[in-house]
């Protein structure tokens, strides 16, 4: 196996300090498991055929797709095509399409299949000779986790899991990384006896968002937010993503795991440590994780969780000028369901820069709108020589952070009003990536691929900050489990009633984004 230099020296194209361009990748392909399902149309085919409309994939780039169908080459392609027809960020030009579509392969079987995966590794063999692949090849798996010890088992057995000489294999899954830390260590196991870990790429889609990795940009580029970013001057940190929709048709999917599984142990404490560590003392991949997992590891849960932690299911209602079920009346929802559509939790971070300043995190389903941003609270100023009628209005300073759907950063002060009289009132400073800058920032998972294309890994969490998240979150899901049901709220609300206590017994209140 190559490490990690080497799979940057493969690449001749360009020379990897020069950050003008994006780098692009070398000869390689990629084995897409799954290519049935959502994730595989929606997102992973469409970044592909993006990439390569940007000319950041090599020449004879191979996708190979597996899955239980009876298709040949041609079949796999007309799924490809219609997947980016419908799903592509950028134009569609025949002439980048022919060039790619050369390049799929179909393998038909199933996970416990041999002939399948000796037709794979025979199929892998002919696009390094046709197509100058190079044995370099990343395993995608965009299939349940149930499955990775199956597949990855059949990598190894087939002998797919190492490359001739020093080309590079590599797997990369989706979330869930379990469903609690035993789980999650077990996952980590099956993986490590079959890949180092240096090529395993786990993706979280949030981490290749453009104005995520600006918080590290705004944070570190700017002398005028650091003096301010702790706790003499920061009252408290509130991270949201909410949804205006219900679970859809993923009932098989989503129940039995939730908002706190499913968006807080990755999403969220992936951004609250990304706001709370240390300046790195590179922006590598390395000192990226050390900082990271120095937060998680500062984490401390209140010995409340009664009143630290709220959770509940949306019922139903109206939402959106339309009337809606409740999540127990959802298509293939038990009716005695306990699964959390609406989870909230207050963490500590006991560290010197963060010491008495509450994170408050949130996630739901069929909230006022769909949005997901990071809001700095700042305390308020010690002395205000205001009557109280001059500041009525004034709140918080506060810098807003929005990562979708309108990318951008909104900062929250008092300024007065025109007019003789001294009023203050709150107005905010706005900047908005897409008045700002003239290009159209890349769909995450072009980013993400990309990066796993060429060995580059400071996006993706390692099992240490995996384990870490779960520490945190189990204490909180095995307290939630002896409660019993979770607390009804309207659709189109902010939560439940407990989630608004949580904030009003520290006199906070939740920001309404």
């Amino acid at each position: 196996m190559t490490n990690m230099s080497a799979a940057h020296s493969t690449n001749p194209l360009r020379d990897p300090q020069d950050r003008r361009l994006p780098q692009i990748a070398g000869p390689c392909g990629l084995v897409l498991f799954g290519v049935t399902g959502d994730l595989a149309r929606k997102k992973v085919m469409p970044a592909i055929y993006d990439l390569a409309n940007r000319g950041l994939l090599p020449p004879g780039f191979s996708l190979v797709g597996f899955a239980r169908r009876d298709w040949a080459n041609e079949d796999f392609a007309k799924v490809v095509h219609d997947s980016v027809r419908e799903n592509s960020r950028t134009e569609f030009r025949e002439e980048v399409w022919k060039q790619l579509a050369e390049g799929f392969r179909f393998v038909p079987g199933d996970f416990s299949d041999d002939v399948a995966f000796d037709k794979l590794r025979q199929t892998i063999e002919e696009l390094d000779t046709t197509r100058g692949t190079g044995g370099n090849h990343a395993f995608y798996l965009a299939i349940p986790p149930s499955f990775f010890g199956d597949v990855v088992g059949q990598l190894k057995e087939h002998g797919l899991s190492e490359g001739p000489g020093d080309a590079w294999r590599r797997v990369v899954i989706e979330k869930p990384f379990g469903h609690d830390l035993e789980s999650a260590r077990e996952l980590n196991k099956v993986l490590s006896d079959v890949f180092p870990s240096e090529s395993v790429f786990r993706i979280d889609h949030y981490l290749g968002k453009e104005t995520v990795q600006n918080i590290l940009a705004m944070r570190f580029a700017n002398a005028m937010f650091e003096p301010l970013w702790n706790s003499n001057y920061v009252d408290h940190v509130q991270i949201t993503m909410a949804e205006d929709i219900g679970i859809g048709s993923r009932a098989g999917y989503y129940d039995g795991i939730g908002s706190a599984r499913d968006v807080i142990q990755n999403h969220l404490m992936q951004l609250m440590a990304l706001v709370a560590m240390e300046e790195p003392t590179s922006f590598d991949a390395a000192s990226l994780r050390l900082e990271k997992q120095k937060v998680l590891s500062s984490v401390v849960l209140p010995k409340r969780l009664d009143l630290t932690t709220a959770r509940g299911q949306y019922a139903a209602g109206w939402a959106g000028g339309e009337e809606v079920v409740g999540y127990l009346d959802e298509q293939d929802i038990p009716p005695t369901s306990t699964t959390d559509t609406f989870a909230a939790v207050k963490l500590n971070i006991e560290t010197r820069r963060w010491a008495g300043v509450p994170f408050y995190l949130r996630t739901g389903k069929r909230l006022g709108r769909r949005v997901t941003e990071v809001a700095v609270v700042f305390k308020r100023a010690p002395h205000l020589p205001f009557s109280s009628t001059q500041t009525e209005e004034l709140t918080e300073n506060a810098l807003v952070i929005r990562i979708q759907p309108d990318e951008g950063m909104t900062i929250r002060f008092g300024s007065k009003v025109p007019g003789t009289a001294m009023e203050i009132r709150d107005v905010n400073m706005d900047f908005a990536y897409g008045g700002t800058f003239t290009e159209v920032s890349p769909e995450a998972y072009e980013r993400l691929i990309l990066d796993v294309l060429l060995g580059d890994p400071p996006l993706f969490p390692q099992h240490e900050e995996v384990e870490l998240s779960w520490q945190i979150l189990d204490p909180v899901l095995a307290h939630w489990a002896k409660k019993g049901k979770p607390e009804q709220y309207e659709p189109g609300a902010w939560g439940p009633d407990s989630a608004h206590a949580m904030l009003a017994r520290d006199g906070r209140t939740w920001r309404r984004p």
